[in-house]
């Protein structure tokens, strides 16, 4: 079975893409909405491009802290991050808004960071703190998404 490097879900939140983008930019709010991220810490708010922050994550028994960068920062159209584990790329994840009629489409989306002669490393550690495979990661993580995304939109709409 051929790895899948990337994945993505969307949902339409019935809230304008400025306020949609300002809560997902709020990463200190994202264990609110993810069922895998359970905290964010920014030593150095506020958050735009080339913020660096920590997520402790937790999946079953599994724990693990990362370190993310902010690589987009555009209020109301995207969002995005990188992540890295003891200083090894892992992964890019990121979210754009769309205006739609009622609302806005908000797609987050993931692509898979773990390649080159570090992968093997990168994967290993993945497995270790996440206990998932990584060719079952784009599954995981496009569940993870919609629980996100669906969590999000309740919390705006509400």
């Amino acid at each position: 079975m051929e790895r899948e490097w990337t994945a993505e879900e969307s949902i339409v939140v019935g809230a304008s893409a400025e306020r949609v983008y300002r809560a997902v930019a709020d990463v200190e709010r994202m264990g609110r909405w993810s069922p895998e991220c359970r905290a964010v810490w920014v030593p150095r708010p506020p958050v735009r491009c080339g913020t660096r922050f920590l997520g402790l994550n937790r999946k079953g028994p599994w724990v693990w802290v990362t370190e993310c960068r902010v690589q987009q920062a555009d209020p109301g159209r995207g969002f995005a991050f990188r992540v890295t584990t003891f200083g090894l790329p892992v992964a890019l994840w990121g979210y754009r808004f769309e205006p739609e009629a009622g609302g806005t489409r908000v797609t987050e989306y993931w692509q898979d960071l773990r390649t080159g002669r570090l992968s093997g490393l990168t994967e290993l550690l993945g497995r270790a703190f996440t206990g998932t495979r990584p060719a079952d990661r784009h599954r995981v993580n496009r569940a993870g998404m919609r629980t996100t995304l669906e969590r999000l939109k309740r919390a705006l709409e509400a």
